[in-house]
């Protein structure tokens, strides 16, 4: 089963600062039917003017990924990681037993977007840990790319679960595949233009959720950035 949600139909956040359409329940958007999928709990499209963030809060179990697409996130925590991600890099953070951390775009002009992903962690108390995961962008090129690995494997960076998030540039007229083991589910945003999943159309930012899926092939209309989540 391929689930699509089209972007414009999302829950739309406006507070001037940030901007977000959020695939879950998350915030001021409470929804009991829409708090997650599998083992992801939040999937944000947030845009944040030049300048402005979140200020320091805390986090505990919990696996967050913020996979930049424009701009630069700066990020502080209490362990004294203080790193700054731009567009081909991402940062994972393990809040495991607890840990406080900022984010803010730095600069003061340019506008961040950026996709914050949390994952429920494969076990409660693990301790706290941040990094900093860059990615080569010429070998995404009618390829998926895991650039989140359970064993953080190759360049990608390392996360406490048993799912992997890739990322890939389709030309148009490419077509990718994608096989799973049976039991498993893909979470699946388009980024960026217009693709079939099996057939299924998705426009830019639409997001999908497959279930009993083994096999999908993504099949460019035109140039297009996927990102594909390869969950339990």
């Amino acid at each position: 089963m391929i689930q699509v949600f089209a972007a414009d139909e999302r829950y739309s956040v406006d507070n001037g600062w940030l901007r977000s359409r959020p695939s879950f329940a998350f915030g001021e958007y409470a929804d009991p039917d829409n708090t997650g999928f599998s083992v992801m709990r939040v999937c944000n499209d947030d845009y944040l003017a030049p300048g402005k963030g979140f200020g320091a809060h805390p986090h505990s179990d919990m696996e967050i990924v913020s996979i930049v697409l424009k701009g630069q996130i700066r990020h502080e925590d209490s362990l004294g990681n203080v790193e700054t991600a731009s567009v081909n890099e991402l940062q994972r953070m393990s809040a495991g037993t607890g840990i406080v951390h900022a984010e803010f775009n730095p600069s003061d002009t340019e506008e961040l977007n950026l996709l914050q992903l949390w994952f429920m962690p494969r076990e409660r108390g693990l301790a706290p840990s941040y990094e900093t995961g860059r990615y080569d962008a010429s070998q995404l090129t009618n390829a998926l790319i895991p650039v989140v690995t359970p064993d953080g494997a190759g360049q990608s960076a390392s996360i406490q679960q048993d799912m992997t998030i890739y990322l890939g540039r389709l030309e148009a007229g490419k077509t990718l595949s994608f096989t799973q083991e049976e039991g498993r589910r893909m979470f699946l945003f388009l980024i960026e233009g217009s693709v079939a999943a099996n057939e299924i159309s998705l426009g830019q930012r639409d997001t999908a959720r497959i279930e009993s899926v083994t096999r999908l092939t993504l099949s460019a209309d035109e140039a297009s950035f996927v990102m594909l989540i390869d969950l339990p």
